[in-house]
């Protein structure tokens, strides 16, 4: 595959402007192809937290899916991709990935991006955590995903939202080896 997909699947946690982040980092690159899951409850808290709509989000992906259509491509292994991304990942995702659940596409796909090898990253969104998400996202990293909580750094000295927006952003593209200018690294 010389375009590599990435799959972007969007919950009901809240922080949805992450993941505007980075729909906006992955779409119109020749080397990126950008598929979507934007889950119902992720609808309604665009709806109530960000200023953007869901169709904005959609724009930006190569191919959108629901979240109810389990026969998508991304619910099997014979569908390549690069990279899966839950961002940003609720608590009730966590517990159904860390458990093997299959009850969705989100789901799913990631269930299938773990047994295929490849990469799952976790972009947690929850304060404070309990010990049953603590647990969870030990089973999950167990079972191969990487967690990277929506916590970003201040070294490179943000002056706006965006720029903790773009830190995190560039964080969960390091994880899967795509270049970017999001922000200043330490030490450059």
């Amino acid at each position: 595959m010389n375009t590599k997909r990435i799959l972007l699947a969007v919950t009901g946690a809240s922080g949805p402007q992450y993941a505007m982040t980075l729909a906006r980092a992955l779409s119109g690159r020749e080397d990126l192809e950008l598929h979507l899951i934007l889950s119902e409850a992720a609808r309604q808290v665009i709806a109530l937290e960000a200023d953007f709509r869901p169709e904005d989000l959609c724009a930006l992906a190569h191919k959108t899916y629901s979240e109810k259509d389990i026969a998508a491509g991304p619910a099997s292994g014979s569908w390549r991709h690069a990279g899966m991304i839950v961002c940003p990942c609720s608590m009730a995702t966590l517990a159904a990935i860390a458990q093997g659940l299959g009850t969705n596409l989100i789901h799913r796909a990631a269930d299938v991006t773990l047994k295929e090898e490849r990469r799952l990253i976790l972009v947690t969104r929850e304060t404070p955590l309990n010990r049953i998400h603590l647990v969870n996202m030990l089973a999950a990293k167990d079972a191969g995903a990487t967690i990277i909580p929506a916590s970003p750094g201040f070294y490179h000295k943000p002056k706006s939202i965006e720029d903790l927006l773009n830190h995190l952003a560039g964080r969960i593209l390091d994880q899967l080896d795509i270049s970017h200018t999001l922000f200043k690294r330490w030490g450059e």
